[in-house]
């Protein structure tokens, strides 16, 4: 399954709310991590990391399935978040859009993220990539752990 990145715009704002709540919502129902989840995220604060930070559409032929959004931290580069619709998850979608955000943003070579330790499939994914665990462990609630994660790419 082919995908492209497109930059997202203001106008993209409803179509990525909904993305990222119908993305995130099986996780908040599973964790019940309502101060952090991103699908109680105010379409505001969106709105706001649209604007003054690289977020990404991916899309798949002319459907928005899901975003990615790309911060520079002092000389890497965060993801945060990456989110597919979960219909469309499993089909190796995340990979192709980490693999383009990754060449398209080639200023620095370190690349890091958090992710939910209790997700192996995501720790599967992140590892398969080329991305090691670092000291980074916050526990949420009784049943969320966040992890850190980092890739070094070669010069």
């Amino acid at each position: 399954m082919e995908i492209k990145l497109i930059q997202a715009t203001a106008g993209d704002v409803l179509v990525l709310h909904d993305v990222q709540t119908k993305a995130f919502q099986p996780l908040l129902e599973k964790y019940l991590d309502y101060e952090t989840n991103p699908a109680n995220e105010p379409i505001n604060r969106l709105f706001e990391k649209i604007q003054y930070s690289s977020f990404f559409k991916i899309m798949v032929e002319q459907k928005c399935v899901g975003g990615i959004r790309v911060v520079r931290k002092n000389t890497s580069y965060w993801i945060s978040p990456i989110f597919i619709l979960p219909e469309y998850q499993g089909k190796g979608i995340a990979q192709q859009a980490i693999q383009q955000a990754e060449k398209l943003f080639t200023k620095f070579n370190t690349w890091e993220l958090q992710t939910i330790l209790q997700e192996q499939g995501n720790c599967y994914l992140y590892e398969k990539m080329g991305y090691e665990r670092t000291d980074f462990k916050q526990k949420v609630n009784e049943k969320m752990t966040l992890i850190g994660y980092k890739k070094t790419k070669q010069q």
